[in-house]
């Protein structure tokens, strides 16, 4: 099963995007989702995670407010809207399936990655 995200761009700093990640097949429809990003020279962070029916959300405290995370099961599709974006949110983006049903900031909850998406975000 792929995971496979895209959406991602060059941006002007208060621009938005709507990064999407879907999933090759229903594989994933019963586990929680996250989106991660990693910045050259640092470690990978969440951002945000999303149970598997999208009745509980969490976000890090650096795109609260800015971000949304949802979920289309039937489309095998996580979506991540980001607006406000700084130049700090400039990084690859990546989405990951959780071994759980509910989301956890803790990387080594999520054992199946995808390819990420480069999001830049300068004038």
């Amino acid at each position: 099963v792929q995971l496979q995200a895209s959406g991602g761009g060059l941006v002007q700093p208060g621009g938005s995007l709507r990064l999407s990640c879907a999933a090759s097949s229903r594989r994933f429809s019963n586990n929680a989702m996250g989106w991660f990003r990693q910045a050259p020279g640092k470690e990978r962070e969440f951002v945000a995670g999303i149970s598997w029916n999208g009745g509980s959300i969490d976000y890090a405290d650096s795109v609260k407010g800015r971000a949304t995370i949802s979920r289309d099961n039937a489309k095998n599709t996580v979506y991540l809207q980001m607006n406000s974006l700084k130049p700090e949110d400039s990084a690859v983006y990546l989405c990951a399936a959780s071994r759980v049903s509910y989301p956890s900031q803790a990387i080594q909850q999520y054992p199946y990655w995808g390819q990420g998406t480069q999001v830049t975000v300068s004038s």
